[in-house]
């Protein structure tokens, strides 16, 4: 059989953010490269059909944009993730900082820091960039290096938790501790590469008795790299008071953030949600 006869081979990189009622399948334009030009002129066809498709010279093309779409996100998400550590040691809010710098039209696209990164394109289609990079003999620098940022996320709120613990003359070994939030991002149940499994491993090999709580996600899966076999506890004032701290991991609707922090001896914040809770700023942590 032959291509572009016989059967017709095109490549269209998905497009979607989980959890986003405005844009779907329907309008959200979709990039098409083909194997042969009869190839991509039956693909823009379909999608048309469907969408609006946006033609490109080969597949190969299709498939970098779709990384570098991938890759814009990752850079961009590492550098407000390492300025929120400098903003922190320098006692400047960086959430106020972003939206500050979001007024101005043009130049400027806000990106927020978390706990690290989640999903099942942004942590890990980069770095199928930087690998195939090395069949060229060429080193994808800024790449690796947002990798290597993003990947330490988790590990600077352990290290946060840590210090917060112990000005409240606490150890984490043995302290009991509450994660919110197992998906990667808000009032979605997808916990692809979530940092909250990086973030509840490392508290229990450090010593944590770790519940976590997620109206999206009733039972943690079993992942190529974690099995914890745990269950969502639900959240009440007699949890939250028992709690030696709480770890804002996805800031879901759902959750009442006001009452969390008012029943809680210890808020390890990092999503900004607590923001505007007035009278119990000594018990949040940003992180």
């Amino acid at each position: 059989m032959k291509v572009g006869e016989d059967f017709f081979l095109a490549f269209s990189p998905e497009r979607e953010d989980p959890g986003n009622k405005k844009y779907t399948a329907t309008n959200i334009p979709k990039v098409v490269g083909g194997t042969t030009k009869s190839c991509l002129d039956v693909a823009i066809a379909m999608y048309n059909s469907i969408t609006r498709a946006i033609p490109v010279s080969s597949t190969q093309t299709a498939e970098l944009s779709k990384l570098l779409e991938n890759t814009f996100r990752s850079v961009n998400i590492a550098l407000v993730n390492e300025l929120k550590i400098l903003a922190h040691k320098m006692g400047i809010d960086i959430f106020e900082v972003i939206e500050a710098a979001a007024t101005k039209p043009f130049g400027y696209t806000p990106f927020y820091p978390g706990p690290g990164l989640g999903g099942h394109c942004i942590p890990i289609d980069p770095f199928y960039l930087a690998w195939k990079a090395k069949e060229y003999d060429f080193s994808t620098r800024f790449i690796q290096l947002a990798g290597e940022i993003n990947v330490s996320m988790p590990y600077y709120v352990i290290e946060k938790t840590i210090e917060a613990l112990n000005n409240h003359r606490k150890s984490l070994n043995g302290s009991r501790i509450l994660v919110l939030g197992a998906a990667y991002k808000k009032d979605i149940d997808d916990d692809r590469e979530s940092p909250g499994y990086a973030i509840m491993k490392m508290l229990l090999e450090k010593g944590a008795i770790v519940n976590y709580n997620d109206p999206w996600i009733p039972k943690l899966h079993t992942t190529r790299k974690y099995n914890f076999q745990m269950e969502s506890t639900p959240i009440t004032p007699e949890l939250l008071a028992s709690m030696d701290a709480v770890i804002i991991i996805t800031d879901h609707s759902d959750y009442n953030f006001a009452e969390i922090v008012e029943h809680s001896n210890l808020v390890i914040d990092t999503r900004n949600a607590t923001k505007g809770i007035k009278g119990a700023r000594e018990k949040i942590v940003m992180a």
